[in-house]
């Protein structure tokens, strides 16, 4: 495996669950077990009822492009020979959304409401990064 050269997650407490199921190839998100609510970035306490009873659950890892970008730019070197990439705000079909990117597919393919499912990136031996792909 060649060095990585972009940023990596640097997992917090209450990140470090979903990270950790990354490594693994799952992908999952809190859901409070008051309301029933899944979100999405990880938190304390649920972004619905506020409540701090909640667990880590599984996922389908399917949703859709809710919104996206294309990058024409340079601005980082790690993404150098890469460009353009898509970066995109992903709706979970639990409802939740996450930022990620968008692989597999030439940029000027992508389109909002485009069907996606999850797919690992093992970019070290230690991060493993959730990209979706289309459907």
């Amino acid at each position: 495996m060649s060095e990585y050269l972009k940023p990596l997650p640097r997992p917090s407490a209450e990140s470090k669950p979903y990270w950790d199921a990354a490594r693994e190839h799952r992908l999952v998100v809190q859901k409070c077990n008051t309301c029933g609510e899944f979100w999405f970035p990880p938190s304390q306490r649920c972004a619905h009822c506020l409540s701090d009873d909640h667990a880590w659950t599984a996922v389908k890892g399917t949703g859709k492009v809710f919104s996206f970008v294309t990058y024409q730019r340079l601005y980082h070197k790690g993404w150098d020979g890469e460009v353009p990439y898509v970066v995109a705000v992903i709706e979970l079909d639990e409802g939740p959304r996450m930022l990620s990117a968008v692989v597999g597919i030439p940029p000027e393919k992508v389109a909002c409401d485009m069907a996606v499912k999850v797919v690992f990136d093992d970019v070290t031996p230690d991060a493993t990064l959730p990209k979706f792909t289309p459907v």
